[in-house]
């Protein structure tokens, strides 16, 4: 990542916080962990912990991505949430721009995706040696230039969303690592993590979170 790394001074947005878990959103353009070096150090989780002083780790969110985040109060939660991402009994929604017009109006992606080593951090598709990786996807409005979708994971692979958008020719608009020429030219990553449902570390009670789009 470059030097010119300027985050939003946006105040933290709380969406929810117990004994056991805190939930917020986080603006574009903020990592969620820091980054190596000084002028990487401001982050969603430094900021969270200035407001929560034990608040752990739990899952990422890219830097250019916005949306719902949620961090754990206590040990025994950051364990609790950690294992239900990696079982998959998360359910998460995003809301994505994406170019051109997306057809059908329903379908699934299913390209299992790897690390391209020599232009790190971006991914590819690779059959070979890639991991799983599925994504539905509802379009919710579209026209010739753009269309509004809405992106339900399965699995939880680095850039997984942005990849699979490229992979069906339609990039996520703004996305400065895979979109080019128009559907570069925006003033963010046009994705935003919408909704994420996960059970209570106390007691197992469903749990929703929600953030409205910004765009």
């Amino acid at each position: 990542m470059s030097s010119d790394y300027n985050p939003p001074s946006d105040p933290l947005d709380i969406i929810h916080a117990d004994h056991e878990l805190i939930s917020v959103t986080k603006p574009s353009g903020l990592l969620s962990v820091p980054g190596k070096g000084e002028h990487l150090a401001d982050c969603l989780i430094a900021r969270v912990q200035a407001a929560f002083p034990g608040a752990l780790l739990v899952h990422r969110l890219d830097r250019d991505t916005s949306g719902v985040m949620i961090f754990a109060a206590t040990p025994h939660a950051q364990r609790h949430l950690g294992l239900q991402f990696e079982k998959r009994q998360t359910k998460k929604a995003y809301i994505a721009r994406v170019f051109g017009r997306l057809e059908p109006k329903t379908g699934t992606v299913d390209l299992p995706l790897i690390v391209d080593w020599p232009n790190r951090p971006l991914q590819m598709v690779c059959h070979e040696t890639g991991k799983e990786a599925q994504t539905d996807w509802k379009v919710l409005k579209a026209t010739d230039e753009e269309s509004r979708v809405r992106l339900f994971p399965k699995t939880g692979r680095s850039h997984q969303l942005r990849v699979h958008m490229l992979a069906l020719g339609h990039p996520i608009l703004g996305d400065p690592f895979y979109a080019s020429g128009e559907a570069l030219a925006h003033s963010r990553l046009m994705l935003h993590a919408e909704e994420l449902r996960l059970r209570h570390p106390d007691g197992g009670k469903g749990m929703r979170f929600f953030a409205k789009a910004p765009f």
